[in-house]
């Protein structure tokens, strides 16, 4: 093994001189081999028979250099190398028979055809040697594995694994029956009713998944499948990955929910991608969260004019802009992106940035979402989600934005926490203002667009179930029976767009999610997808535990998406609009007042009071959570903090200036 590694360090120019005398040597063999084997009289050992030797010697590693043989890397042989060597051997065997025609030496016009075939067999079977022995020197002990998919992809998958890293290919695994039973790239194809066996026989630590191109419903198939086995199972990038360049056909990674999930998203329709785009001022509010940055992306895609970038978090909002610019300068983009901290409860820089930009469309998204943390804190869960959205509302009308989309979430129907009914709440907002006479012709559109949890958000549960199972468990799931919607970031960010393109004003659209996912399932499925056995009264030796929390304050077992049961198709099939119950301006502005006063004297009792109230559907199940409120009451009784005095008289004053904006 110490030669074999002094081999392989040499330097390049040693490399190839040795190739050259071994292939000078080999062509030489190769001639008098097949003189003897053609010529029995010895008639190579004249005078012509060494010149012709000679001839073969000289000329073959100088054609072979003209011809590009000695570049080509031993580890990375291809086709094309047999091309330039077999015509390689075809120019010296010609020139053998040219110098054999001119000094009338009888020996080469037999000789030739078989010289040339063993030559071509020596000098390639020389390569191979040399590229086993490379191998050889770089044996060490690797994981076997199979790989799920005798395609294209498969076979780029086994010949970059021959050349080292981590695995070491021993089959293929295909369920097209005209391969099953035949050799790819040196390795046999087994069946998927065969896998089981193989694994065992073959001693497989992992299965690797290479059908790319493979629709989602049909890769859940396959994942279901090997979901019992209880094998480590990993996948290539999906084939947009690999075409861009992002990733390489070797870059093997965990297999993603989505695939889980087995739901293909629909193509966007290009007509309403680009309808309240392109050309146009776009503001997204909440860029640099996971909606909100996604939605940046797609908007950057259909060519704005102007993009602007608001988000009151310094870092997320640098981060999104860094990649955006950097997307633009690769694709050419001239769009203009602009970053500006702010947050949405300041109304006044709100209209400054909207009028000053001349923003038509606008992608509201920012919101406190996560549903624990906007329970314990209910006066800043209202200031922000309810009376942000009321003070970038009326910014929008005065500024005269064209169309103003909301991002809401599944939660605001019959809500049971204070998040979603801040969200209900921002929807009849939308819906009273998308229903005001006094706003005058040319008034902002609004319409809403509501949908379930999103994939790889801040506080998805699938990182953290990787992340506990990595631990060695357990997984905390709140209740056996809890289940949710789930869709990709991406396809929730095109139907937002596109929804917003096709609403009349003040229309609730709603999002197609699929079937809902029960949480313990897709635990389960993350565990025996890693190699692991789930840990229960079943199999008490099993690796990962399920552990069970229990519901936490304003949790609900089972999403819902509608409220009412008036539901029409559009002519997207995975966007629904919903006619729902709705509060006139007058009303709901009453309302609203009432709950700023509560709110700026943080009074939690009459702001849940006045929560139920309100025709949100609201009902809260167990006691009041507000950290605030349980500090006040853990303590001796006092008078509750209140903000400063122009706190409360804030409300007052966006309601005369809307009165002001719809008379001009």
């Amino acid at each position: 093994m110490m030669g074999l590694e002094t081999l392989v360090r040499m330097p390049r120019r040693w490399k190839r001189a040795l190739l050259r005398l071994m292939d000078a040597l080999l062509m030489a063999f190769s001639l008098l081999v097949a003189s003897l084997l053609v010529r029995n009289d010895g008639s190579l050992g004249d005078g012509g028979g060494w010149l012709l030797l000679g001839v073969a010697i000289a000329a073959s590693p100088l054609i072979f250099q003209l011809l590009g043989v000695y570049r080509v890397v031993l580890r990375f042989m291809h086709l094309r190398f047999m091309v330039s060597l077999v015509s390689g051997v075809g120019l010296v065997s010609a020139c053998l028979l040219v110098i054999d025609q001119l000094a009338g030496w009888p020996v080469a016009w037999q000789a030739v055809p078989v010289f040339a075939m063993l030559a071509i067999l020596a000098v390639s079977g020389l390569r191979l040697l040399l590229l086993e022995l490379y191998l050889l020197s770089r044996h060490h002990p690797r994981k076997p594995v199979i790989i799920y998919g005798a395609g294209v992809a498969g076979c780029e998958l086994a010949r970059a694994l021959h050349h080292g890293g981590l695995y070491r290919p021993c089959a293929f695994v295909d369920d097209w029956r005209g391969l099953q039973g035949s050799l790819v790239e040196g390795l046999p194809v087994y069946s998927p009713e065969q896998l089981e066996n193989r694994i065992e026989q073959l001693g497989i630590e992992l299965v690797l998944l290479a059908i790319p191109s493979a629709p989602r419903c049909r890769r859940r198939q396959i994942l279901e499948q090997l979901e019992r086995l209880s094998i480590p199972v990993q996948t290539i990038p999906g084939s947009e990955d690999l075409v861009s360049g992002r990733s390489r056909i070797a870059d093997t990674c965990d297999v993603q929910v989505e695939d889980l999930l087995g739901r293909d998203p629909v193509p966007p329709f290009p007509e309403l991608m680009t309808a309240n785009i392109r050309d146009k001022v776009v503001m997204v509010t909440g860029a640099g969260g996971s909606i909100g940055s996604e939605l940046c992306r797609q908007i950057l895609a259909q060519e704005p004019r102007v993009l602007v970038l608001v988000d009151n978090a310094e870092h997320a909002l640098y981060a999104i802009e860094q990649e955006l610019q950097l997307w633009a300068g690769r694709h050419g983009s001239r769009v203009r992106l602009r970053g500006l901290l702010a947050s949405i409860q300041q109304g006044e820089r709100m209209r400054e940035i909207l009028s000053s930009f001349g923003v038509q469309t606008l992608y509201h998204a920012a919101a406190y979402k996560h549903v624990p943390i906007v329970e314990c804190n209910l006066v800043e869960g209202l200031r922000n989600n309810v009376f942000g959205t009321l003070a970038l509302a009326t910014a929008a009308v005065e500024a005269r934005v064209e169309t103003f989309v909301m991002v809401s979430t599944d939660k605001a129907v019959r809500p049971t926490n204070v998040m979603g009914a801040t969200k209900r709440l921002t929807e009849l907002i939308c819906q009273a203002f998308a229903g005001r006479r006094d706003l005058g012709h040319g008034k902002t559109r609004f319409c809403m667009v509501r949908f379930g949890n999103v994939l790889g958000s801040s506080g998805s549960v699938v990182p953290l179930f990787r992340t506990q199972i990595e631990r060695g468990g357990p997984i905390e799931v709140t209740h056996p029976e809890i289940t949710r919607y789930f869709m990709t970031i991406p396809e929730a960010a095109q139907l937002v767009i596109q929804a917003g393109a096709m609403g009349s004003d003040g229309q609730v659209f709603v999002l197609d999610m699929g079937e809902p996912v029960r949480i313990a399932e897709l635990a389960a499925s993350m565990v025996r997808l890693s190699g692991l056995e789930v840990k229960d009264d079943d199999h008490p030796e099993g690796d990962v535990e399920i552990h069970f929390t229990g519901l936490r304050p304003g949790e609900k077992l089972y999403e819902e998406l509608l409220i009412g049961s008036d539901v029409q198709d559009t002519r997207h099939p995975r966007i629904m609009t919903s006619r729902e119950c709705s509060w006139a301006w007058p009303e709901l502005e009453a309302y609203l007042v009432e709950l700023h006063d509560a709110m700026s004297t943080s009074q939690h009792r009459r702001i849940q009071e006045l929560l139920i109230k309100a025709p949100l559907g609201y009902s809260p199940e167990g006691e009041m959570v507000d950290l605030v409120w349980e500090a006040q009451h853990a303590s001796s009784p006092r008078a509750p903090v209140t903000q400063e005095a122009s706190t409360s008289s804030d409300l007052r004053l966006v309601r005369e200036r809307l009165r002001s904006s719809g008379s001009a």
